[in-house]
């Protein structure tokens, strides 16, 4: 009888123990003025999200395609990409006539908690960029009815996975802000790639607009250094932003420029390799080479539509 009575008790401290710490982890710190928006008081939701996805992506979905013919979903792909690209001008937009080329500065910036118009609008971009990272997992979810699974390489899941709940926890705890600056130069590329993979869902007849594709990798990597140098300023400058965030954002830029030029290196060589030996060889001289180009480029293209080249290797 006393046994049982002790066990009580403990199970008691326990489960007390526990909902003081999420009490304090998910309510106490969190961002009042965001943390009753959807998918945001509490991590289960996001987390159920990201499980469903895995779980879609790495057991279900490529079972239950088995013995199922591909999906098309041209119309889909083309209206999809196209939703992308107006999304993220808005965040392009919004990021910075809200912040980044009028008030912020680019040294150290705080959040303001405050609930002034301008406050609240940095505090919405946060997380209508968090929905965005949400409604990116369909990207993944093309590849596997469209059975493209080689596609779906490391890269591609890490991001998928990671970007969600770095947007989720910027969202419920500091919306607004230094560590914005990466999700409006995220955003910028992101109107151009997803008008590439746009314009590659089109057909054919588009393929003479597809020979860029290689400088969006480029454009990838140089974000990762900019979210590098600008983080690391809050190594040198105090302004009331957590350090402690470069705990995260500095290895997270490295490992992500890392798998960027591996994809880069394993799809055209080192960078600058290329072009350096079109200029030794003269370029392309004739006009059939060109031709042969961008056909190739084209194929490659139709290989990674919505972020994939033909090698599976993930361009997001």
């Amino acid at each position: 009888m006393t046994s049982a009575l002790n066990q009580g008790r403990t199970m008691a401290l326990s489960n007390n123990s526990f909902s003081r710490t999420y009490h304090r982890l998910f309510v106490e710190l969190a961002d009042p003025r965001t943390n009753d928006w959807f998918l945001i008081t509490s991590p289960v939701p996001g987390l159920t999200i990201i499980g469903l996805y895995l779980y879609f992506t790495l057991k279900w979905g490529p079972r239950y395609m088995a013995d199922k013919k591909p999906f098309q979903f041209q119309r889909t792909l083309v209206i999809y990409n196209f939703i992308q690209v107006i999304v993220s001008c808005w965040l392009f937009y919004e990021g910075l006539d809200a912040g980044w080329l009028r008030t912020y500065s680019w040294k150290c910036q705080p959040v303001d908690f405050s609930r002034t118009p301008e406050a609240m609008r940095v505090a919405r971009g946060v997380y209508i960029y968090f929905l965005a990272k949400i409604s990116e997992l369909l990207d993944t979810v093309f590849f596997v009815i469209r059975k493209k699974e080689r596609q779906i390489t490391f890269l591609h899941l890490y991001h998928h996975t990671v970007m969600p709940m770095i947007s989720w926890g910027a969202t419920k705890y500091y919306p607004g802000g230094h560590g914005t600056l990466i999700g409006v130069i995220n955003s910028f590329v992101h109107i151009i790639m997803y008008t590439y993979y746009m314009l590659a869902a089109m057909g054919p007849q588009y393929q003479k607009f597809l020979f860029w594709k290689r400088h969006i990798t480029t454009l990838q990597m140089l974000q990762f250094c900019v979210a590098f140098l600008h983080s690391s300023q809050l190594l040198f400058y105090d302004c009331g932003y957590p350090r402690w965030s470069v705990v995260f954002t500095l290895p997270n830029s490295i490992f992500f420029y890392y798998l960027f030029y591996d994809f880069y290196y394993k799809a055209y060589g080192k960078p600058g390799e290329r072009n350096k030996k079109q200029l030794e060889n003269g370029g392309p001289k004739r006009d059939n080479d060109k031709k042969e180009y961008v056909k190739h480029e084209y194929k490659v293209a139709n290989g990674i539509k919505n972020g994939n080249n033909n090698d599976g290797k993930k361009v997001d």
